[in-house]
Parts: structure tokens; sequence; C-alpha cells
């Protein structure tokens, strides 16, 4: 787990270095050699700073958001076969799916203990993108699940390139991974421009790191499972490039894209996607 962290805390340097140079400016190269030491100052500046807890929060609701988030995150990298080399999750893929179920109540739970009305404007818009794109993920998901034949992670160490097969459900399922970690353009969850930060606004100190490890470790775990569902061909150093290339078209996206407007985010996954997606399995139990 101390892995996935220091992952994580390079990867944020990493995403501020690319976005940089994409805006034609330089990111930050103070802290360190060519800013290498920014993490390490980072994480030093969160935990020594207070608890931002307000007199009008609720408590428990509070503690529960960034702690069910650090849990999600950690669970779910202890089953990736790069990771855990036994066959204890017969069911892994199933385990991850209702895994990444319980970010909801993170969401919802940060926003809702706050007890502030950008928090909860946040967690409702949170909340109901998480539902929305979560169908179309499982949809989408059930096209190598079905050819791979079973659901262990493991089983699909060595498979076939289905991305040539399925370019426009891979496509789909890039953008539905994107929303469901509320990144940009997706991310209305905390829309700086109209709800300051979103759900964690009241979020400071070490609770505020637990909820940043947990949105941009699941980044870096659902750039290795898109990879392990769609393109993996075998080997685990072609599993970390590709990771990184699908970790570094998350950043691409967000530099590239504006924030969506809401009533076609939702539309995109209900009357676009969702329809696709089941007139493709009609699709194919009709010629099969």
């Amino acid at each position: 787990m101390v892995s996935v962290i220091v992952c994580v805390l390079f990867f944020t340097m990493f995403e501020r270095k690319v976005l940089s140079y994409m805006q034609l400016r330089k990111g930050p190269n103070k802290v360190g050699f060519v800013g290498l030491g920014t993490p390490l100052a980072d994480t030093i500046k969160l935990l020594i700073k207070l608890s931002s807890l307000t007199s009008t929060s609720n408590v428990l609701v509070y503690y529960v958001g960034p702690v069910v988030a650090i849990f999600v995150l950690f669970v779910v990298w202890g089953m990736f076969p790069f990771v855990c080399f036994n066959n204890i999750f017969a069911y892994g893929f199933v385990v991850f799916l209702c895994l990444s179920s319980l970010n909801l109540y993170s969401v919802l739970g940060s926003g809702w203990g706050s007890n502030s009305k950008y928090s909860m404007l946040g967690a409702f818009r949170g909340v109901a993108q998480i539902v929305s794109y979560e169908v179309v993920l499982i949809f989408v998901s059930f096209f190598p699940i079905s050819f791979q034949g079973g659901y262990m992670l493991h089983g699909f160490l060595g498979g076939y390139l289905y991305v040539v097969w399925f370019a426009p459900l891979f496509l789909l399922w890039m953008l539905s991974c994107v929303a469901e970690t509320n990144r940009a353009p997706f991310d209305f969850a905390e829309g700086e421009s109209e709800l300051v930060s979103g759900f964690n606004t009241e979020y400071g100190a070490l609770e505020f790191a637990f909820l940043f490890l947990g949105e941009y470790g699941q980044i870096i775990f659902i750039s290795f499972l898109s990879v392990l569902l769609y393109v993996y061909v075998g080997s685990q150093v072609v599993l970390v490039g590709l990771g990184v290339v699908v970790a570094v078209w998350y950043i691409w996206f967000r530099a590239t894209y504006p924030r969506f407007r809401y009533d076609l985010f939702m539309e995109l996954a209900w009357n676009i996607g969702l329809v696709f997606i089941v007139w493709v399995i009609f699709y194919l139990l009709a010629v099969s």
C-alpha cells in the first residue's frame, strides 16, 4: 500500500508537469531537482495542518467519507493481479464493481457530513453521476468478461486485443471511467466555478489527503484495469507501459476539453451510452 501512495504522490506531480507544458508554461520546479521534492513538500504541508471541522458538521458522517475512500482504494489494489498472485478472488471483477459503488457513499457522506450548501450540491451531483455511469460501466464490461469466460482478474492475463473488436465500447468504457473518477471535463461534483470545491469544500489536512488519495489512486487503478480488460497481451512490462499511456490520456483529456453542461452529461449516459450498449447486446444475441 505504501507503493500505491508513492505512485499517487508522483502522479500528481506528473499531472501538473504535463498540464503545464500543454499550456506552454513551467510546472512545479522549485523544490528539489526539477521539482521532484514537490510531492513530499505537499504531503508535509497537509500533515501539519489542523483539521477544519466546522461547528455545524455531522462529526461521524464527516469522517466516514474519507475513511470509505481510502478503504476502497486499498482493497481494490490488493486484488489486482500485478499485486496479488493468489486465486482467492474468484469473482475479482464483480468485487471491483461492488467496491467501486461504495465511492458513492464516500461522496455522499463527505457532502452530507460537512453540512454546507456547496458540499451538499456537489454530493448530489456526484451521486447522480456515479449511479448513472455505473450502469453504463457494468454493461460495457459485459463484453470482455463474456469473451474471457470468467470474473477472475487473473484470467485476463495474456488476453486478446479486445479493443480492436470493441473500439466504440472501449471509448464508452473510458468515458464512463472518467465520469466515475470525477475527472475533468466531468468533474461536476467539485466544479470550482460553481461550488467552490464541491463535496470536499470543508475538508483539509489528513481528511482531504484521504479523499485525494482515493480519487487519484482509483485513476491509476482504472488505467491498469482498462489495459487488462481490453488491451493486455501477456507481459507485465506492457501492462505498466500501457497503463501509463492511459493515465496520460486522463491528463490530456483534462487539458483539452472544457467542462460539459450537466444536462448534456446525463443525456450522454442515459439516452446515448445506455441505448447504444443495449442495441449492441440485442444485435449480438440476434446474430449468435
